[in-house]
C-alpha cells in the first residue's frame, strides 16, 4: 500500500502569496486553496447568512386588557359598632378606604342597636317601572337611604333587553347619582354613572329601563377613617395602621352594641358591569 512521507524538510507554495512555507504549516481554506497558517482567513460570514423569519405580528393567546371592576372583602367578625347616634363604626383592617368613598355592606347576619340589617344593606325594591330617562325613581321603602348619595339597580337581562342570545342572563346593574330625596323619592338622578371605591371611580354603567319591583341597593359614603400611630423599627419611628371607617346613618341607633355577625362583606356600590 502506497504511503505518503511525512513531509518535515519538504515545502510548499501557497496558493495565495506564492511563497515557500514549511509544507507541515500549510492548511486549506474553505475555498480549497493551500495556503499557509499565517495566511488563514476564514470565510465571510455574510457569505452564508442564516434563515430569518418574519417578525412576529401577533401573540399566540392574546388577551385584550381590561378594567375590571372592584369587588367584595370579607369583613372581621361582628364589625358594625353602633353609639346610639347616627355614627356607624366599621372594623375593616387594613382596608385602605378614602374620605368620599361610597362603601356597601352585604350578607350582614344580625342587626346591630336597634339598626335592622335591611338598613345595614340598604336594600328595597322599585315602586314601578323606571325608564332610561327618568330623572325622579320611586322605591318601595327609601327612608333609611341618605338624603343623596348613589343606588344601584340591579338587572339582569332578558331577550327583551338584547338581541344577542350570549347577553341573555348577563347582569347590566346601572349606578343612578341622586341629589334629593323626599320620603320614598329619589330626585335630581343622574342615570348611567359610577361612584368612588378606594379612591378610584370605575368605569360608568349603562342606563337602561327597569321593571316593577326590581332590586335597589343604597350605599353609605365614608364620613372619616378610624386609624392608629403603630411603633415603627425604622424611620418614621411610627406609622399609620388603618383599622376602620365611619359612615352617618339616616336614624340613629337605639343602643351602643357591636354585631352584625360572621361574614359581613364590604365592597363597591356596583361589582358587575
Amino acid at each position: 500500500m502506497t504511503t505518503f512521507s511525512q513531509g518535515k524538510y519538504a515545502l510548499a507554495i501557497s496558493d495565495r502569496s506564492g511563497m515557500a512555507f514549511p509544507y507541515n504549516e500549510m492548511v486549506r481554506e474553505w475555498n480549497g486553496a493551500l495556503v499557509h497558517i499565517s495566511e488563514y482567513e476564514p470565510k465571510q460570514p455574510q457569505l452564508e447568512p442564516k434563515p430569518t423569519s418574519a417578525d412576529p405580528q401577533a401573540l399566540q393567546r392574546a388577551r385584550t386588557a381590561r378594567t375590571e371592576f372592584p369587588t367584595e372583602d370579607f369583613l372581621p367578625n361582628n364589625p358594625f359598632v353602633t353609639a346610639s347616634n347616627t355614627t356607624l363604626k366599621i372594623n375593616f383592617p387594613n382596608g385602605d378606604l378614602q374620605v368620599n368613598d361610597f362603601v356597601r355592606f352585604r350578607n350582614v347576619k344580625l342587626p346591630v342597636g336597634g339598626v335592622a340589617i335591611s338598613t345595614l344593606q340598604m336594600s328595597t325594591t322599585l315602586n314601578g317601572a323606571v325608564t332610561d330617562t327618568a330623572t325622579t325613581i320611586d322605591l318601595t321603602d327609601g327612608s333609611q337611604f341618605p338624603t343623596s348619595g348613589f343606588i344601584v339597580i340591579e338587572k339582569i337581562l332578558t331577550s327583551n333587553d338584547t338581541s344577542d342570545p350570549l347577553l341573555v342572563g348577563q347582569y347590566r346593574n346601572e349606578v343612578i347619582e341622586y341629589t334629593g330625596r323626599s320620603t320614598n323619592q329619589l330626585t335630581g338622578c343622574t342615570r348611567g354613572t359610577s361612584a368612588p371605591y378606594r379612591g378610584v371611580t370605575p368605569v360608568s354603567t349603562i342606563a337602561g329601563s327597569h321593571s316593577n319591583l326590581a332590586k335597589v341597593f343604597g350605599c353609605y359614603k365614608v364620613q372619616s377613617l378610624n386609624q392608629t400611630s403603630v411603633p415603627s423599627t425604622g424611620q418614621p419611628s411610627t406609622t399609620t395602621q388603618f383599622d376602620g371607617i365611619n359612615v352617618t346613618l339616616t336614624n340613629s341607633a337605639s343602643t351602643t352594641e357591636t354585631g352584625g355577625g360572621f361574614q359581613c362583606t364590604i365592597g363597591p356600590v356596583n361589582d358587575r358591569a
